[in-house]
């Protein structure tokens, strides 16, 4: 094939991890073209999760001097990433011109090209729920009407965004809750790429795109090789949440993330990235769901019919309601 011609020229000058070059042949058509769409996706919501950990240690009192020597810390530990890296060092970057923190001076209104939209499309195309880089997409969009949200604030209220907590203490809440909601992040994203991997029958190795991440990428990560070795050791994982070792990581933080999500909420900080990986966390693991009443209200109106629970499933009922006027 071309890929055997060509694999040694590409081999030879990627990026390598863990002694592995990370290039491989992803598949047939367009799947290339659509695992990088969704790479950019899970980089969404990458990094609104780290924007929005940012947000909480500003609201309890964090100069950019010590936010840089904790994200320092984490990239030193299970964070590492390319991502955390880099906010380490914006963290001590300072303005020549006012010798001020760079962070502190730049206009909080952030760019997109598309690839997060698309991404978005094309989960609701495919019935996939991407929450996390949902909403991390739109809080991209939200950054954007500055002038909408300064004059929203001088009329709509809210708690003032400061936290009275012991500093190290957040700093352990915080990466429980940082890692737990970017486990989410990528689980949706693998979950929307093996999806869109069986419709179009590309015969997609989910092993093999978390192993050529893992270098030469934005959301290049140590957390990487976990993702890597889950899918090596089955292939056929309906959802990441689900490996042994994330699963064990859930559980483990999931006091210290909903402390968090709890804590930014009852002060006014805004943690929609954060709050929608809870959720779907949440309703993922729910054998019940509020889904029967939905149904009942869809059957009340049109006629949708609905299945019961002491039927056989696929079995369709309808009831004939009241008449209401109005």
């Amino acid at each position: 094939s071309t890929w055997d011609v060509m694999k040694p020229i590409f081999e030879s000058i990627a990026a390598v991890a863990e002694g592995e070059p990370c290039v491989t042949h992803i598949g047939p058509g367009g799947a290339g073209h659509y695992v990088k769409m969704i790479h950019n996706g899970i980089e969404y919501g990458d990094m609104q999760l780290i924007c929005e950990a940012y947000n909480i240690f500003k609201a309890a009192g964090f100069k950019p001097a010590e936010l840089a020597e904790v994200f320092t810390e984490w990239n030193e530990g299970d964070l590492e990433s390319y991502l955390i890296q880099i906010t380490s060092k914006i963290f001590e970057q300072v303005d020549p011109e006012t010798k001020k923190p760079l962070v502190d001076l730049i206009l909080d209104t952030a760019g997109q090209k598309g690839t997060g939209k698309w991404t978005l499309i094309n989960a609701v195309e495919n019935a996939v729920v991407i929450s996390t880089i949902n909403a991390a997409v739109e809080a991209r969009i939200l950054s954007s009407m500055k002038d909408k949200r300064v004059d929203a604030s001088k009329v709509l209220e809210g708690p003032k965004p400061e936290l009275d907590v012991k500093k190290k203490k957040l700093v352990k809440k915080v990466h429980d809750a940082l890692f737990a909601s970017k486990i989410i992040s990528y689980a949706q994203g693998l979950d929307l790429i093996a999806t869109m991997g069986k419709e179009k029958d590309w015969n997609l190795d989910l092993g093999k795109i978390a192993a050529i991440w893992r270098g030469g990428c934005i959301i290049r990560a140590r957390f990487l090789n976990d993702i890597t070795d889950a899918y090596r050791k089955d292939p056929e994982l309906s959802n990441l949440m689900l490996a042994p070792f994330f699963t064990n990581l859930l559980n483990e933080f999931q006091e210290n993330w909903r402390e968090v999500v709890s804590l930014a909420t009852l002060a006014g900080i805004p943690v929609p990235a954060f709050s929608a990986s809870l959720g779907y966390y949440d309703s993922y693991r729910s054998a019940v769901l509020p889904a029967n009443l939905l149904q009942a209200q869809r059957d009340f109106f049109g006629a949708h019919t609905y299945e019961r629970t002491d039927k056989a499933r696929g079995e369709m009922f309808h009831t004939e309601w009241p008449e209401v006027i109005g």
